[in-house]
Parts: C-alpha cells; structure tokens; sequence
C-alpha cells in the first residue's frame, strides 16, 4: 500500500523545487529523505551479499531477477486507487509481487529490484497523468524497497533454505508478505499523517477496510503463481482471467465503499451546514467540501445585492501558495428557482480528470450549499429588517435620536433608578418660524437643517443625558444630574435651587444652536425656544416633565423669549382652560349658569333710560361667576360653541328688552358681536330667527360690534353687516377711536350708534389729549346724524364734561352698575319715572 501525496510547482528555482519538496513541512521533508536514504541504502547492501541459492530454485539469478522486476511493475501498474481524507492511497499487487520474487530471484536482490521496478512503474504512470514529481517517485519507491527489505529479512528467518513448495516456505513466505504489508502500510500512514490528509484514525478503519481483501488475494495468487512456476509453467497462462476478475472485482469493492463514504459524508456535511450568516454558512461549506471531496483547495463566490464576497480555503498540509494548486478544479454555478447565487470551485486532490460522480456530488453540494446560502441572506435581510424596525420603534429616522416614546420609557426607568429627592431638568426645545425654513429652501434643506440641530445637541450633550426629537422641529434633553448653584442670600438651612444651573446650560444651549450654519450651500441661522422643567426625580413621571417643559415653550414663544422655566400658577391657569370648553357645554345644557346682567345708557341731562347694554356672565358652580374676560374667548375659538353660545344670549337679551317693554319702556337692548359670527353667513338668519322667537321688532336690537372687525377686508363681513341692517336691525360702533382707521370705518358701515372708549373718558379731566378725541367723536356723531355714547362715565366730573362737549347719552357706574336681568325692569323704572323732575342745571363748581 502506499500513499501519494500530490504537488506541482508551476515554476522551478531550487532543489526543492526540482525535487517537488515545495510546499512541504519539514517533517514530511524529513521523513522523505530518511526512506530513501534507507531503501537506498539497503537496497545497495542486499546486492552486495553472497548469492546463496537452494538447488529446486526454477531460474537463475539473472533472469529471477529480471522476471521479479517484470512482476513488480506490473503489480504497481495493476494498482487501485482510492480517496482518503485529502490524500490519495494506492493498494497494489506487492505482497503477490514480493511471493513471486522471492521465489524466482536472490532475496538480497529483491529489495533493488522492487525499487527499480517501482521507480519505472510510478515514473510511467506520472507521464501517463502528466503528474511528473521526483521527490514523489522516489519516496512511493523508497516506501515499497523497505517493505521488501523487511519481508525478505522475515522470509529468510523463518524459512532458511526450506523448498518452495515447503509448509515451512509457505509460512515463511505469509510471514513476509504480512511483514510487507505493515512496512508499508506504516510508512503510508505516516505519510498522510504529516501531510495532516487525514487523521490517523481514519487512515487505519479506511486503508485496513481496502486492504485486507486485497492481502489475502495477493497472498493466494503469488503462493500460486509459485507452485505453477515450479510445477508446470504453463498454469500461468490460466492466471490471466483470474487476475482479471480479482482485479474488477476489488475495483468494484472500493469504488463501492468510496461512493459510499462520500455520500455519507455529503449527507452529513450539508446536514449540518449552520442557520447563521452568510460567513458562518460559507466556511462551514469550505470545511465540508475539504472533508467531503479531499479537496486540495475549496473556493465559494457570494454575489448579492451588495456586491461580490469570495471565501476560501487550503486543504492542511501542503502550501499551495508555494507549490501551486494541483488537480483539476470544477466550478459549479450554486443557483436557488434560476436566481444565481454565486459559485463553487473544488480543486480535487487526483490529477487526473474528474470523475462523473465527483462532478455530480460537487453539484449536487453546491445546490444544497447554495439553499444554505440563500436561506442566510434572507435571514439576513430580515434580521435587518427587523433591527430597522426596532430602531424606528426607538430612534427618530431622520436624526437619528430617541424618539418621543422611546424617550417617555428610558427616561420614565432613568427617574425610577434615582433617589426620590434628586433634582432632574429636562429642556424641551423648539426651532422658531421653522415653516419659513420649510417654506423658502424646501422640506429636504429643512430636514438638512434639523440633522445639524440634533448634531450639535448630541455635541452638547452630556454622559448619562438622553437626546430625543419629540416633534416636527421639536427636540427634548433630559438632564439626570443637575447641580445647583450655591446662592449667598439662602439661609444655611435652606437647599440651593437647581433651576439657576439649569438656565445657565439652557442659555449655552442657545448660544450654540444659533451659530450660523452652512445647509446645501446656503448659510443660514435658526433661533430656538427652550422650556426648562425641573423636578424632584420622585415627584413626576418624565410624561408630566415634558408637559411642564411644553407650558414653559410655549410661554417664551408668546413672550419672545429665548429660554422659560415652568410656572406653577401658569400650569393651573392651563388646567383651567382645557377644563373650560367642556364646562361651557354643560353651562349651555343648563339653564342657570349662563346669564345676563344688564347696564342702563342714560340721556346725560335728564338721566332718561336710553337703551340697556347686556353683559353676560357665566354662573359657575365651582368657581363662582365670571366675567367675559374669562370664557368669552374660549367660546370665540369653537365654532360650535359660538353658535350656540350666541343664540342663548340673543335669547336671553331680547327676554329681558320683552319684559321691560312689557311695562312700558321703549329702549333697545345692545348685545355684543363676536368677530366669528360677522364671518358666518348664517348669523343674519339666526338673529331673525331670535327676533321671531320673541315676536320682538328688528329695531329692538342693537348688535355692538368692535372697530377691528368692522374694518376687515373680509367681502362677507360687509355681507352680514349689510344684510343685517336691512333687517332692521341697529349697529353701534363698539370701543370707537382704539382702533387702526376710527374716521374712515363711520363712511365705510353705515352704524346707527358711536360709542366712546372708556379710557378716553377716564383721561378727559386731565388730558387734553383725550379731551380732544371725545369732543371730536361727539362732534362727528353730530354731524352724521348718530347716537354718541359715552362709556365708563363714574364721577361727576366726567359728566359734567361730557355735558360741556354736547355729548348727549353716556353709561357707567355713575348712573346705574350693571344688574341682574330680575331687577332691570326696576332700575330702568325708577330712571325712567325721576327723569323729568331731577332736571336741574349744572354748576361750573360741579355742584349739583
């Protein structure tokens, strides 16, 4: 038996190359240069002895000689091959060779001659594979002169001078032939072990499971072959066919056993290739298919999306960098449903062509390296996907940052981790007129420019703080560590206020984040708000801290300030409106909590009733009663509320005018017209609907409307007002002369009443100013044939100067306060019955 190991270099420069010892490890050099040296050796010793010839031997020692030579090289040319580990293994007649020659030749001789017939045999079968190795023969033959050295050694000793046909030559010659079977099948075995081609395990259970049928046949044929040579020559002749059908028969047997093996192993392999990544999957099938088809070098092309990946590996023991890559290689295309996913190239160890069935295993291995593969990538892709939607689960596509909820949980575990008295701040910050950013460079440079925002807070930012976009243009730093600033006026037992440190850093927040910066060529600058809240960690969850932070912003935006801290009172007045538009409707349910007090307007002379002004207020069963200021408008920011709300005043207001025109008073009611009802185009058929409801004549109503809103540009504020008046209904300028156009609004809306601002009247006494206004509203009213009414009139002074300008009717706390719409028809009775007598003139003193 014997084992070859296969190497070609492509280039020759040194002994080593020459001999084919490149690539090689040391122990493999050595021991290749130890078995030659010592078949040599032996082989020159063992022709050099005395030729002792038993008288039955059949030739002469020339022509024994010549016929062993003969037999050995056609035992070699007649060997078997078969794949072990990475290495190819030879099992060959020797044994049978050796029986011949030992009988037909000198046994000194024998050694030589097995080397010679060996060194010709390899040497024509390296030119038959163009697999031409010095080094390669001479260790293949060296291996074989040994065993035949030793088995000649062992023959002798046993048989001595017995006759061939002798029992004690027949166990001499076995004892030989075993004697040569384990020389050789040591020195192959410790070939393929320092060429690391398989493992010595495997090489004992796979050459002794080759081997021994093919012993005992060697054995048989050569102890027949001797007795025909001795006998009768010509029963060699019957050998021919016999040879022949062991021959296929052995062929046959390991054949078998490697196909075997091999799909055994390929089973194994693909059994067992990983459900990892694509590196994991790769260098488990360049393992495989070194195992699987002793490959010498295994090669496995990736392509995907992302390009091409090549992995690689050498079989153990031969350096193919040094001494080429030899065998032929096959390359397989590794495809899954026609989509190809790379491919597979297996340079096998032999050097002659492949084999079919080396070609269909390494096929059918690539098509299930290529489904391992395949179904890597997708794993692959899907553990991406799923880390992408992870990620947009936590972080903010865009910028990269916690996202809003990612940071209501971290931060919600970050509180819960501290010391219950642990102060936290947390900076909710927001890009000023970021629509104009949006609006003049387009949305993809306003996204460039929220990317340098987060940028530079993450810069900012500090260990353990977390960074987050909690909007559009919104962002969020929380601050777990916060230390306060010592304050020189705090008394000794008084704990320094963390607020201060966290304005400072708010501040430096500022500072940076409006430095100019350079978005797609275009430098620009961004100014930011910050709401800062700061908290005991275990006074709040991070949900109400990043709702204080967001009263905070929304503070310095109305104020036009950089940065604000939370305000307590601000947080319950917030409160207060949320809870509003909800109370408001169950103030319109009700039928006790929306209510009217109402204001006499006098005639400045004779305190004659003129008309009644309503002023609504709300009954509130917590909070008591509110004055406008308070809900009105709440109201006027809900469209539905308005409508309803209207309607429940118009109704309340024209109740009240019924009752004292019931009793004999002729005096309108004036009710005041929010700017959201002069922009329905349903409000004219609403307060004709009221006048029907309370069978009250058009010219009842007087509708006050604010100065602001008369002017508008709106085309169906002019609609109403006009539709309005044709109804009959009367108009009052409202709050005349605080407004952009005072003169030009009388000419535009045609109004049937003037009334003055109030701070004019207030001012009047000691201002020349206000003085001037009132005397020239009252003179224009006079001029355009319109009611002029004076309001705020509470001291007699102010009549008295009211009456020195003709200024005709005025309203006030001086005449009547407001009052419940119960005792208006009383009050207006009572100024209506005194008038006549209570008309006296009014001195310069102001005494009246």
């Amino acid at each position: 038996m014997t084992a070859r190991p296969v190497t070609e270099a492509p280039v020759r420069r040194s002994f080593s190359d020459a001999a084919g010892l490149a690539g090689r490890s040391r122990g493999v050099r050595a021991l290749t240069v130890t078995v030659i040296g010592s078949a040599v050796l032996l082989a020159v010793l063992g022709v050099l002895l005395p030729i002792g010839r038993p008288a039955d031997r059949p030739m002469t020692p020339v022509v024994g000689a010549a016929l062993a030579v003969a037999v050995i090289i056609a035992g070699q040319l007649a060997r078997l091959r078969f794949r072990l580990g990475r290495g190819m293994v030879s099992v060959s007649w020797g044994e049978a060779a050796f029986i011949i020659g030992f009988v037909v030749a000198p046994p000194g001789w024998l050694p030589a001659a097995t080397l010679a017939g060996a060194l010709l045999a390899w040497a024509l079968l390296s030119w038959w594979d163009s697999h031409r190795n010095a080094a390669e023969l001479a260790h293949l033959a060296a291996s074989l002169s040994l065993g035949a050295a030793g088995a000649t050694a062992v023959t002798v000793l046993v048989a001595g001078d017995a006759a061939v046909l002798s029992t004690r030559m027949t166990i001499g010659l076995l004892a030989g032939a075993l004697t040569y079977l384990l020389i050789t099948f040591g020195l192959a075995t410790l070939t393929l072990s320092l060429h690391r081609d398989a493992t010595a395990r495997q090489i004992l259970l796979r050459a002794s499971y080759a081997k021994i049928p093919m012993f005992v046949g060697n054995v048989v044929v050569g102890l027949a072959a001797c007795h025909a040579i001795v006998d009768g020559p010509l029963w060699l002749l019957a050998f021919a066919p016999g040879l022949w059908l062991l021959q296929r028969t052995y062929r046959f047997h390991l054949r078998a056993e490697e196909e075997r093996r091999m799909w055994e192993s390929f089973s194994a392999a693909t059994a067992t290739l990983p459900g990892g990544t694509e590196a994991e999957v790769a260098r488990a099938g360049l393992t495989a298919a070194l195992e699987v088809f002793g490959a010498r070098r295994v090669e496995i092309e990736v392509r995907g999306g992302d390009g091409e990946r090549r992995y690689a590996e050498d079989g153990p023991g031969l350096d193919n960098a040094i001494a080429g890559l030899p065998g032929p290689a096959i390359t397989r295309t590794m495809a899954v449903a026609g989509d190809p996913i790379g491919e597979l190239t297996v340079w096998l160890s032999g050097p002659t062509l492949p084999a079919p069935r080396d070609e269909a295993a390494i096929s059918a291995f690539g098509d299930a390296l290529a489904g391992a593969l395949h179904d890597a990538s997708t794993r692959s892709r899907l553990a991406g996907l799923e880390q992408q939607i992870t990620q947009d689960l936590t972080k903010d596509r865009l910028t990269g940052l916690l996202n809003r909820s990612t940071l209501l949980t971290d931060g919600d575990r970050l509180l819960r981790s501290f010391d219950r008295q642990r102060p936290v701040a947390l900076l909710l910050l927001d890009i000023n007129d970021f629509r104009e950013v949006n609006g003049t460079l387009g949305h993809r440079h306003g996204d460039e420019v929220l990317r340098v925002v987060a940028e530079r807070l993450t810069e900012l930012s500090r260990a353990g703080e977390l960074v987050a976009r909690t909007g559009d243009d919104e962002f969020a730093l929380l601050i777990p560590t916060v230390t306060a600033l010592s304050d020189s006026a705090a008394q000794p037992h008084e704990q320094p206020s963390p607020l201060p440190a966290v304005l400072r850093r708010a501040r430096e927040l500022v500072e940076h984040l409006i430095r100019p910066m350079e978005v797609s060529g275009v430098r620009l600058a961004v100014e930011v708000a910050i709401g800062v809240a700061v908290s005991p960690a275990g006074g709040v969850d991070l949900g109400e801290l990043v709702r204080r932070a967001s009263l905070a912003l929304n503070q310095a935006k109305r104020q036009q300030l950089a940065v604000s801290a939370f305000d307590p009172g601000q947080d319950a007045v917030t409160t207060d409106a949320l809870a509003l538009l909800a109370e408001l409707q169950d103030a319109l349910a009700a039928d006790d909590q929306i209510l009217l007090h109402l204001q006499p307007a006098v005639d400045l002379i004779t305190a004659a009733p003129t008309g009644a002004e309503a002023l609504v207020r709300w009954r509130h069963p917590r909070r008591g009663q509110l004055s406008p200021g308070d809900f009105v408008p709440a109201v006027e920011h809900s469209a539905e509320l308005q409508t309803a709300f209207t309607a429940r005043v118009l109704d309340l207001a024209l109740e009240a005018a019924g009752s004292w025109q019931a009793v004999g008073i002729d005096v309108p009611v004036s009710v005041n017209v929010s700017a959201r009802s002069l922009l329905d185009p349903g409000f004219p058929a609403q307060v004709a609907e009221a006048l029907r409801r309370h069978r009250a004549p058009a010219s009842y109503l007087v509708l006050e409307i604010t100065e602001s809103v008369a002017v508008s540009q709106e085309r169906i504020v002019d609609e109403v007002l006009a539709e309005l008046r044709d109804m009959g209904v009367q108009l009052s300028l409202d709050d005349f002369g605080t407004g952009y156009s005072s003169l030009a609004i009388v000419t535009r809306v045609p109004v049937d009443e003037i009334k003055i601002d109030r701070s004019f009247v207030d001012d009047m006494i000691e201002s020349p100013a206000a003085e001037a206004v009132v005397r020239g509203a009252v003179e224009l009213g006079a001029r355009l044939g319109v009611r002029v009414v004076a309001e705020g009139v509470e001291t007699i002074e102010q009549r008295a100067a009211l009456i020195a300008l003709n200024c005709p009717t005025a309203q006030g706390y001086h005449f009547c306060k407001p009052m419940p719409a119960d005792k208006i028809v009383q009050a207006l009775t009572a100024l209506a019955e005194a008038a006549p007598a209570n008309i006296r003139p009014l001195r310069a003193d102001d005494a009246s």
